[in-house]
């Protein structure tokens, strides 16, 4: 016999994660999501499988992201092909959403058990291309100065947004980046594009992150794709697109702590070049501790920056429903947000120049 679990107790912040991270799925266009973590939450309040499974990691942050872990560990299982009763209902397979799928998801959960505490204890994986569509702004500001850039990444993932000058980026009559490209992000842009934009020539490019993903294997094209949503053909299609760039050009992303790793890139300024540390949607990740010291390191390297090496730190970082994109360069410290974008990329709203 299952027992109700008292949802005034231990699993009460369980359930509100839940709830957040559903009208997160939600408003992201995810219905799929949205019904499946409606699910998980009915079925954590009866004491089932789910309930088993995530009662360990009832008291995480938020930002730990558990229930993506969740999501991202059972969509791998159905592009393994183990999980061919609820790939029925899975777009990301060629299935349609359907009526069962509540029921076939939490029966994968209750089959794998095993399998997905593994998942859970490992990080997110989300490498989305279409964020270097809202990153691209802060890029062509920088180029303007004419110095190439030096470009270092934070939570870098398999370094698909290392790549975002391989990129071809679309709208209208204008366009930015190599015609032949195999990704191309049309209509990025909600509004206006950029003017007229510069090139911009990336001297080195290089990322860390705690759990790299090596994009050129089988093992870790599954694992991006594990964390696409599955009823959003679109970031799959990029996806796979930047994954084609990368099998052409590997970024190296070295296994490191973010903190340390930083301040050995930024420890010596290089003449005739502006070094950027970026990152996308990786502060969540971090700890209120490493954030701080992460800051830090940035802004000490940019005291020491001057007019032959520029330092310049290009974030995108959650902001209410939408993400803030925000530019900070060295000599003077000058901080401005160069656009909104939804949290996967396009739209991108360019907030205008001088802002």
């Amino acid at each position: 016999m299952v027992s109700t679990v008292p949802v005034d107790g231990p699993p009460r912040r369980l359930l509100d994660t839940i709830e957040l991270q559903r009208l997160g799925c939600e408003l992201a266009g995810s219905p799929l999501y949205a019904r499946v973590l409606d699910a998980v939450a009915s079925d954590v309040r009866a004491g089932g499988p789910t309930n088993d499974l995530l009662a360990p990691h009832a008291g995480a942050p938020v930002g730990d992201a558990v229930l993506l872990r969740l999501l991202g560990g059972v969509h791998r299982l159905v592009l393994e092909g183990a999980a061919p009763a609820l790939a029925v209902h899975y777009p990301s397979v060629g299935g349609t959403e359907g009526s069962g799928l509540e029921r076939e998801f939490l029966a994968v959960v209750a089959e794998h058990a095993d399998l997905l505490r593994r998942d859970l204890a490992a990080g997110v994986q989300t490498n989305e291309p279409g964020r270097s569509a809202a990153l691209l702004a802060g890029y062509l500001e920088l180029a303007r100065s004419g110095l190439p850039l030096r470009v270092f990444e934070v939570g870098a993932s398999a370094g698909l947004n290392l790549l975002f000058d391989r990129y071809r980026y679309e709208q209208g009559a204008w366009n930015w980046g190599p015609p032949d490209s195999p990704l191309v992000v049309a209509s990025p842009f909600a509004g206006d594009p950029p003017g007229l934009a510069p090139p911009v020539e990336v001297v080195a490019r290089r990322g860390c992150d705690v759990d790299p993903v090596d994009p050129t294997t089988a093992e870790g094209r599954t694992r991006l794709r594990s964390f696409v949503w599955p009823d959003q053909p679109r970031r799959r299609a990029r996806l796979d697109a930047a994954l084609e760039v990368a099998a052409a050009l590997p970024v190296p992303v070295d296994r490191a702590d973010a903190v340390a790793w930083v301040r050995d890139r930024l420890a010596e300024p290089v003449p005739g070049t502006t070094t950027v540390v970026t990152h996308s949607i990786v502060f969540q990740y971090l700890t209120p501790a490493d954030q701080r010291t992460l800051i830090a390191a940035v802004e000490e390297a940019g005291e020491r920056a001057d007019p032959t090496a520029p330092v310049a730190w290009l974030r995108m970082e959650p902001a209410g429903e939408q993400a803030d994109v925000r530019l900070t360069t060295w000599p003077g410290g000058r901080t401005r947000r160069v656009a909104r974008s939804a949290y996967h990329g396009p739209p991108v709203a360019l907030d205008p120049p001088g802002r």
